[in-house]
């Protein structure tokens, strides 16, 4: 087989394999609805909650609600729920974040109630349908 035929189908696997992958994830809720994700690097980690919370957690507005928080290089939060624009935390206090959960591999998007985010090796944006959201990464914390 002619050299230039191999690299072709290599080039033509490489990409199908590459846009296959760049797609929606799906990640199991717990028993009560709760989503968890972390980014690859495991800086960046996010908890949703369903309309109505659960037993041991209700949202301010009564949800849903996306809450992410980045560890590194200072630790913040940022919280969207359904109305109004996400609220940047700079010193949350509490910093319980990114435990051993499911990855949003980069490139990939993920998305539940109004809410939608998409993984990159640039960071983690994220939106809710009201056009109001945030980006995480290691650089910046912005949130509208």
């Amino acid at each position: 087989m002619p050299a230039r035929t191999v690299a072709a189908a290599l080039l033509s696997i490489f990409t199908w394999t590459s846009a296959a992958h760049a797609a929606s994830q799906t990640i199991p809720a717990s028993a009560e609805g709760q989503v968890e994700f972390n980014t690859p690097s495991g800086n960046i980690g996010c908890i949703y909650t369903p309309k109505g919370g659960t037993s041991t957690y209700q949202p301010q507005d009564g949800g849903p609600e996306l809450s992410c928080s980045r560890v590194k290089p200072s630790y913040v939060t940022v919280i969207l729920g359904p109305k109004g624009p996400a609220t940047l935390i700079k010193n949350p206090g509490e910093q319980g974040c990114c435990s051993d959960v499911n990855k949003l591999g980069y490139g990939n998007s993920w998305s539940k109630g109004p809410f939608s985010c998409q993984s990159s090796t640039k960071g983690l944006s994220c939106t809710g349908s009201n056009g109001h959201g945030f980006f995480l990464s290691k650089a910046k914390a912005t949130a509208k």
